[in-house]
């Protein structure tokens, strides 16, 4: 058996001597692109004071005060999640007797994560949650709140794919194209482009939203008999 090989193409044209059947095996890509339904925001609040409790004492306000924010504004409970609740000390420059730094006060935060499903509200559900307490962020992505149809959409553009470039690499090589021996799904994913980042919270009005659209992509390779 001969085999030519690329990156994402191996050929293999039988050799009538040993009676073997050839192949070719191509890898095809796809993608679907649509304008998004949801958001997830990462943002959440950190303080420091010189005491340990005090500096909770103000996360823990804060994250409060942003949760009953979330709810008057009509995000339910299993679209919040909180995570990454810290507490660390701040160290001064100083040292102490026993050679140890000094601790001058502590610093405490916790992260919330929002999925909101109702994209016109999400600028001023930002402007708010700003306001009420929230003084850090971490980032704006888009998605999809239910992307099986656009996997199996990129999956048939996949597909497709991979059928074209082997009728195309069977016609250049003087052969037939045969029936699908192997085909193995590949990566689908539903990329979700990041465009905000920490500036945005000093915004005072509500903020504005381009929302642009998410890709979902998929690929397959997929082995096809050469016919005789």
């Amino acid at each position: 058996m001969l085999k030519f090989h690329s990156w994402a193409l191996a050929v293999a044209l039988a050799v009538p001597s040993f009676g073997l059947a050839g192949e070719i095996v191509v890898q095809g890509q796809g993608s679907v692109e649509q304008a998004p339904d949801m958001a997830t925001i990462t943002l959440g609040s950190q303080f420091a004071a010189k005491q340990a409790d005090d500096a909770l004492d103000q996360v823990s306000e804060a994250t409060a005060t942003v949760l009953a924010t979330l709810t008057e504004l009509g995000v339910e409970a299993k679209d919040v999640q909180t995570s990454g609740l810290y507490l660390n000390p701040v160290w001064d420059d100083s040292y102490n007797r026993h050679g140890g730094r000094n601790i001058r006060g502590y610093s405490a935060g916790n992260t919330v994560h929002i999925r909101v499903r109702d994209l016109d509200k999400l600028g001023g559900l930002l402007d708010q949650v700003v306001e009420d307490g929230a003084n850090t962020f971490n980032g704006l992505s888009f998605g999809l709140q239910d992307s099986t149809d656009a996997k199996n959409e990129a999956r048939r553009r996949a597909v497709a794919d991979a059928r074209a470039k082997a009728e195309l690499y069977a016609e250049a090589a003087g052969v037939s194209l045969g029936k699908i021996i192997e085909l193995t799904d590949g990566v689908t994913s539903s990329p979700q482009p990041v465009f905000m980042g920490r500036s945005a919270m000093v915004m005072s009005d509500a903020v504005p939203i381009a929302e642009g659209e998410v890709s979902t992509s998929a690929r397959v390779t997929i082995t096809f008999e050469i016919a005789e």
